[in-house]
């Protein structure tokens, strides 16, 4: 399951795990103009931990889920 809310400034996703094994915290993803965020509350200590993103690592994380193993590095286009 999933949220998805329009803030001022951020795109939010909630990701909820559901199921019965193993279950995680939920993941926020923030999409600002410049960068994302995930965050996610440590399953111990209840703190958060936090991962930015800039904009040309989500690139590269996107095209990365429909690529084999290897290394790769993407190219603007031109023109």
């Amino acid at each position: 399951m999933f949220t998805i809310e329009h803030d001022f400034d951020a795109t939010v996703i909630t990701l909820i795990d559901e199921g019965s094994v193993a279950l995680q915290e939920d993941i926020t993803i923030s999409a600002f103009e410049d960068c994302v965020t995930l965050e996610q509350l440590h399953p111990i200590t209840q703190e958060p931990m936090l991962i930015t993103l800039s904009m040309t690592q989500l690139r590269d994380l996107t095209a990365a889920l429909d690529l084999p193993e290897g290394s790769y590095r993407l190219e603007r286009g031109k023109g």
